[in-house]
């Protein structure tokens, strides 16, 4: 037999074989496909969480308890100061963080922080 002949059927049989082998590419595509679907759907349900939670905190404390008639000592003393970094600056202290590092993380002025802690020392 001449060469081209050999070559002739060694490719009729490769040809027939890569019917019978399956595609990898194609089960690739589909897990690539299927992975996106699944990041999409949870990048959605994150950004309807955080939808939700900045809905929360921009609700006026008003509207979530029972309106007060007498004004607390710290929102008297403290004006000016939201009442979450009021709350944060008193877990701070409860865990036992000291004046100048309690100023770096809630944003305060040391002077700020002691007047937190001295009038509303006895409120969570």
């Amino acid at each position: 037999m001449e060469l081209s002949s050999i070559l002739m059927i060694v490719g009729i049989i490769v040809i027939i074989v890569s019917f019978f082998i399956k595609d990898h590419s194609t089960q690739i595509e589909g897990d690539v496909e299927e992975l996106s679907l699944n990041f999409y759907q949870e990048t959605h349900q994150l950004k309807r969480r955080l939808k939700v939670i900045e809905e929360e905190l921009l609700l006026e404390p008003k509207l979530i308890g029972k309106p007060k008639k007498v004004a607390s000592p710290v929102a008297t003393s403290t004006k000016g100061i939201h009442q979450i970094i009021i709350s944060q600056v008193q877990t701070l202290h409860k865990q036992g963080y000291t004046i100048p590092e309690i100023s770096k993380r809630s944003s305060l002025s040391m002077e700020q922080v002691q007047e937190v802690l001295q009038s509303g020392g006895s409120r969570v």
